[in-house]
């Protein structure tokens, strides 16, 4: 086997990410930072830190002795590496589009975190317990990896969302998609319900080893940027990530401010606005592989089930899926918010409740979320007097 990226060796390379269960996969070269490109990409990344846009995300802005952020350029970390492989999995699952008409006191839970295995395997009519792509991913990855190491001595390291690299900048090099105005990956063929993972390894790339790059299919449309209902899409191809709905629901710790809140509708975990309105999603064929099953009681989840839930309930649902790292308390702040967008009165007794608690944070998220309601039925009560 030769040692280095041919294009029979990255062809081979795919057919074994399908095997493990990939829908993509690609290689890319990966260069010194202070090559032209790569030293340029590197600056954006550390100009969009620099300008806040993390938020709170600090595991974005760590750096190394020297002051380099880590992210920036993959030999920052691994001075060895010379290519990255990267394997996308579609995770659209057939159901709802969040932007669609829901049941009253429905809230909504981003489509990748539905995601459950069988109980019993395959076909199994016992439920379906929760899944974490991540574990999903990983397992995969983990596949190719020990079948390459098999074929040729190299040094290598897997990632799923928790190594220092910036997976969607890579994945656009391997020619898995281009980068979309909504800042992710999107793929002719599969759109952008895609999910990463990466193996960096340290075989060089020979003469036309890498995949063709993906040529910018998003033309003239801003549908993704003219959705976006905090305004996190700045520009094309960029996003302030400390407004992002899902920045907010998922990584945000603590009150989420006050003009974001109204904004965040029914969002309680995570935010598929952008993508839903993708013209390139609605050929998205759908996953049916095991580990990423939906779980039907995550789609339009009703708000008063969640709320309700102690503990042990949270755990049973939860454990083991993507909701888990948001944690019940945090999780709640957001049913709170979800609550008082509704406009429903009858969430009121939970609300009042959840704000004359011991949780600073839930307390007063319950307490904005309870006056939204009542100045809603207050003016619903002016406009049927005076119409009256």
């Amino acid at each position: 086997m030769t040692s280095e990226w041919t294009p029979d060796f990255v062809e081979w390379m795919r057919a074994e990410a399908v095997k493990a269960g990939f829908d993509r996969a690609g290689v890319a070269s990966v260069v010194a930072p202070d090559d032209d490109e790569e030293s340029l990409d590197a600056e954006r990344f550390t100009a969009w830190v620099e300008a806040g846009r993390a938020g709170e995300m600090e595991y974005l802005k760590r750096r190394n002795e020297r002051g380099v952020l880590l992210r920036s350029a993959v030999q920052v970390v691994f001075p060895w590496a010379q290519s990255v492989v990267v394997c996308a999995m579609n995770y659209n699952a057939g159901g709802p589009l969040s932007i669609e008409a829901a049941p009253e006191g429905a809230g909504w839970i981003g489509r990748y975190a539905w995601s459950g295995r069988s109980r019993g395997g395959e076909g199994d009519a016992g439920g379906l317990s929760p899944t974490d792509y991540h574990d999903e991913l990983l397992l995969r990855l983990r596949r190719i990896e020990e079948t390459l190491r098999d074929c040729v001595a190299c040094e290598t390291r897997c990632y799923v969302d928790t190594g220092p690299l910036v997976e969607r900048t890579l994945a656009a090099q391997a020619g898995i998609g281009w980068i979309g105005k909504n800042t992710c990956v999107l793929n002719e063929s599969l759109g952008s319900w895609l999910l990463l993972g990466v193996i960096v390894t340290s075989l060089p790339v020979g003469g036309g080893g890498a995949l063709e790059v993906a040529a910018d299919r998003c033309g003239s449309c801003t549908r993704c940027i003219d959705a976006c209902p905090t305004g996190a899409l700045v520009a094309p191809r960029e996003m302030d990530a400390s407004r992002c709905i899902a920045y907010l629901t998922i990584e945000k710790k603590g009150l989420i401010a006050e003009e974001f809140r109204e904004a965040m509708g029914r969002q309680i975990f995570g935010c598929d606005i952008c993508q839903d309105v993708c013209p390139w999603n609605r050929r998205s064929p759908i996953a049916v592989r095991e580990g990423s099953l939906p779980r039907a009681e995550l789609i339009n989840p009703a708000l008063e089930w969640l709320a309700g839930m102690d503990a042990q309930e949270f755990r049973r649902w939860f454990k083991g899926s993507p909701l888990e790292r948001t944690r019940r308390k945090r999780l709640q702040r957001n049913v709170a918010i979800a609550m008082g967008n509704s406009g429903e009165r009858r969430f009121l007794p939970q609300l009042e409740s959840w704000g004359a608690g011991d949780d600073p944070v839930l307390a007063e998220s319950a307490k904005w979320a309870a006056n939204q309601i009542q100045h809603r039925r207050r003016e619903e009560g002016c406009a049927d007097g005076f119409s009256g």
